[in-house]
């Protein structure tokens, strides 16, 4: 039998987020700095724009199959906890704890923290606030954007959509650009005119699979969109469409404007076709882009990782203030200040070790994986329960999730292959082990109450 939607409870969320939003929300966590970068190294790992395009596809159609693996958890069992409930009931609390703890405490509060130092970068060449202008403006921006979460969804949902719509015009200011100029006639091989080897091809599918992160948290949205959980289909498929025409539009932009080979060769291609068409007002204008990319996904980031948190409220006694939430407002916000208090910590702590810092949130990669992967596999775990009828059903069972496991399964071994190069797979495990012992804490004092 499939779980109840939340939404009937003084203190359980309600249906208030329109759909609109919820497709800002999830274009707002999967557009990042990554679109800016991964273009570059795909082109030059590709080595050729059929097989370079061709990736991005690939990648498109990976994501959207874990989407539909999504959208059939998300009607079946809508929860704000998103995939941290999925986790719960294949796996048990205690596995989906552990989820929580790396969510809560480097995962999304790292990312947040990671973002708002970009966006505190770009700030500080507008106005300079002195030697640690960087994280005052990080500082800033985290409390800013958690206090408009704090008033209510319906006010995070404008903000998300209106910083959204920005976001997507200015990538389409640099698709402008790309086809404003024209790159030399021999940058560009004919297509399919070489073949890369199958581990470079593969290095490169890996760069587009993260560009396109970011979707699964549509999950916790699923018990708040308008119209009931099985909206959510239409909305997890519409976005990663908009996206998947995006990432190509740039794609295209920048092939046209640089070349294969200038792209491949460039470090800021984004930066490079700008200035091309614009001069340097264009250039600075694409600052401008990449700090409106950064506040979108810290503000989307916040809405579904506070969701995170207050399910481990609900589900732990010592941890109940967070399973508080506010109907009015719409939003929990205990779960929200505790989401933003470790993201300005995290700020902090960055500002001091920011090198470190940076590895890890990055060295984090295969607790995310491999938990993803958990996610796919509860798909056929909890199929044994017959649906109802405006249950979802995925599309080509079960050939879609295993799609979807294959991919998760490569992310963790090549994460944890890059990790193990750069001598940093402990990271990974200590984060672990420190939820381990949170865990065992929370279960001691579980038995004392």
């Amino acid at each position: 039998m499939s779980s109840s939607p939340i939404g009937a409870g003084a203190d359980q969320p309600a249906q208030l987020l329109r759909p609109y939003a919820a497709v800002a929300i999830i274009v707002g966590i999967v557009i990042g700095a990554g679109i800016f970068k991964t273009p570059s190294m795909v082109a030059g790992v590709s080595g050729d724009m059929g097989w370079a395009l061709s990736i991005w596809v690939a990648g498109a159609l990976i994501s959207i199959a874990g989407a539909l693996c999504y959208a059939e958890l998300s009607t079946r069992h809508a929860h704000a906890g998103g995939d941290y409930h999925f986790l719960e009931l294949a796996y048990g609390r205690h596995v989906a704890f552990l989820y929580a703890w790396a969510k809560a405490a480097v995962i999304n509060t790292g990312s947040i923290a990671l973002l708002a130092f970009v966006f505190g970068d770009y700030m500080s060449k507008v106005i300079h606030l002195g030697v640690h202008s960087t994280a005052i403006w990080a500082i800033g921006i985290v409390v800013a954007l958690t206090l408009v979460n704090l008033i209510g969804l319906q006010a995070s949902g404008r903000v998300q959509t209106l910083l959204a719509v920005f976001e997507v015009a200015g990538l389409i200011a640099v698709v402008i650009a790309g086809f404003s100029v024209s790159a030399p006639a021999d940058s560009t091989p004919p297509m399919f005119s070489s073949t890369p080897a199958l581990g470079m091809a593969g290095l490169a599918l890996v760069f587009v699979l993260l560009t396109f992160g970011g979707w699964n948290e549509a999950a916790y949205i699923s018990s708040e969109v308008a119209g009931g959980p099985r909206r959510i289909v239409s909305i997890i498929v519409i976005s990663l469409l908009l996206i998947t025409g995006i990432y190509l539009l740039v794609n295209l932009a920048l092939i046209h404007g640089l070349g294969l080979k200038g792209l491949a060769q460039s470090k800021a291609a984004a930066a490079d076709v700008m200035g091309a068409a614009f001069g340097p007002i264009g250039q600075k204008a694409l600052g401008l882009i990449v700090a409106l990319a950064a506040l979108t996904s810290i503000n989307a980031t916040m809405i579904v990782g506070a969701r995170s948190n207050f399910a481990l409220g609900l589900d732990w006694k010592a941890l109940r203030f967070m399973g508080r939430w506010n109907q009015s407002a719409g939003t929990p916000v205990p779960a929200l200040l505790i989401q933003g208090l470790i993201s300005v910590a995290l700020v902090v702590f960055g500002l001091w070790q920011h090198d470190g810092f940076e590895s890890m949130v990055e060295f984090t990669a295969p607790v995310f994986w491999s938990f993803l992967l958990m996610v796919g596999i509860a798909v056929f775990v909890l199929r044994r329960a017959p649906a109802g009828p405006d249950e979802y059903r995925v599309p080509w069972y079960p050939f879609t999730p295993l799609v979807f496991c294959a991919s998760c399964a490569w992310l963790a071994y090549s994460s944890i292959t890059y990790a193990a190069s750069r001598n940093a797979v402990h990271v990974s495990i200590g984060v672990m082990a420190v939820g381990l012992v949170a865990l065992l804490a929370l279960s001691i004092a579980e038995r004392r109450r």
